[in-house]
């Protein structure tokens, strides 16, 4: 595949945008599940969904928003996502786990593709690495939260 600098740099920045649209999806729907769930399991999604989304998501704004400005490419603005329909928490929780999976299949194919490398920088591809690592854990732990839910 052939390409420029400029449009490799924009291709990065369409991935990481639409992987920080996944997570940002994930955070809000999460919001809607937190409020359906008892004292003790809303702790506990703060503690090992939450929070590792969060900071993911972050990341990935943070990271998107100085790969652009150092190659002086359009900043992106990212708006709250719609949590869609509510449903019951099982469902949110499924969805989120989706919604986390795929914002990490986005970024590892992105990876993969050596864009990050060739047109990239240490601090794109170190932003793109901690990413995945805070978001890594999310689907699994996801999974164990729906395990424990209706005991």
């Amino acid at each position: 595949m052939s390409y420029t600098n400029e449009s490799g740099r924009q291709q990065i920045l369409d991935d990481a945008g639409a992987a920080a649209d996944e997570l940002g999806t994930a955070l809000a729907v999460l919001g809607d599940a937190y409020d359906h769930l008892d004292d003790q399991s809303a702790e506990r999604v703060e503690e090992v969904v939450f929070r590792p989304l969060q900071a993911a998501y972050g990341q990935l704004k943070r990271t998107h928003a100085e790969f652009a400005a150092r190659y002086k490419l359009p900043v992106r603005s990212f708006l709250a996502q719609d949590p869609g329909l509510p449903v019951d928490v099982r469902a949110m929780l499924e969805r989120v786990a989706d919604a986390t999976q795929s914002a990490d299949d986005t970024l590892a194919d992105l990876q993969d593709s050596m864009l990050p490398v060739e047109v990239g920088d240490q601090e794109l591809r170190a932003g793109l690495s901690r990413t995945r690592t805070l978001i890594a854990p999310v689907p699994a732990s996801c999974d164990e939260l729906l395990r424990r839910l209706g005991r």
